[in-house]
């Protein structure tokens, strides 16, 4: 056998063995986050006396009246419709927002483009809890603390930098020819962003997209600082109440109903977007 059947043959064995490794990693990380998840689930059909019982039996029955009681008595339903609000709303106005502005930093040279872009990293070297307190006078100051459009408005702005940061190298690596042929037929400046570039970045907003939406949805400190009016909780809120308010008489089932609840949401967004990852940029200037 010659020298350099020898070295395909080891570096077969090499592949095979970090393949194999890989796999190993990642199917117990795997088990890691799903096991959890799937004894949550099943935990959520469960009355109390039973999760303390048999905390890994399934359910008898399957207790419906967890999620109905999540839902009404715990108030978790207001708390979802003021989260899809909220967050809502300010994905749709940061992900318009972060790519008008990364386009038009990425894509046109003029006086202080560079300090704008500086300052919109410098915008992600800042922690939350040193803006705590400015942002609370800021927002006491225009009327808007304890206000579901006051959260809006902090987490359009703590999500903006990141995702002008993200969407800045895509648009830089989108080929110049398309815009200037847009341009030679005729089309202005606002037509050619939204009907020709923004479509071909699909990839990349998907992407920021559902960073910004775990991102927010998820979002705990700057509810409980800037928005105490049980009215206006969203579900980060809703839940640490529905955990303290009841003392030792907590309905775990309908508490672990109430996790699922608010869980849900960040599954099936992420299994609608995903697809929009497929694809590339060349893929779309093709279309």
């Amino acid at each position: 056998m010659s020298a350099t059947a020898v070295s395909r043959a080891k570096l077969s064995v090499g592949e095979r063995s970090v393949a194999v490794s890989s796999h190993i990693v990642l199917s117990i990380w795997a088990l890691l986050v799903i096991l959890p998840l799937l004894w949550t689930l099943m935990t959520s059909f469960k009355t109390t006396s039973e999760i303390f019982a048999s905390p890994f039996k399934l359910p008898a029955r399957a207790a419906l009246e967890n999620y109905s009681s999540a839902w009404t008595t715990a108030g978790i339903g207001s708390f979802f419709f003021n989260t899809v609000f909220v967050v809502g709303s300010a994905l749709i106005l940061v992900m318009l927002l972060g790519s008008m502005c990364a386009y038009v930093l990425a894509r046109f040279d003029f006086p202080g483009n560079r300090i704008v872009y500086y300052m919109m990293l410098g915008g992600l070297m800042i922690p939350i809890f040193l803006a705590i307190v400015p942002l609370f006078f800021v927002l006491q100051n225009f009327g808007l603390l304890n206000t579901l459009p006051g959260l809006v408005v902090t987490y359009v702005a703590f999500a903006l930098p990141f995702t002008v940061f993200f969407l800045y190298a895509f648009f830089r690596s989108l080929p110049y020819e398309i815009s200037e042929a847009a341009a030679i037929d005729g089309a202005n400046e606002w037509r050619t962003f939204f009907q020709i570039m923004l479509p071909m970045a699909r990839p990349g907003l998907a992407t920021v997209a559902i960073m910004n939406f775990l991102g927010l949805w998820n979002q705990f400190l700057l509810p409980v600082a800037l928005n105490t009016n049980h009215d206006n909780y969203v579900l980060s809120q809703g839940l640490a109440a529905f955990a303290s308010s009841a003392g030792y008489d907590v309905n775990f089932g309908a508490l672990f109903a109430a996790v699922v609840i608010t869980v849900a949401p960040v599954l099936v967004v992420y299994v609608i977007f995903q697809r929009q990852l497929q694809g590339s940029v060349s893929q779309g200037t093709m279309k």
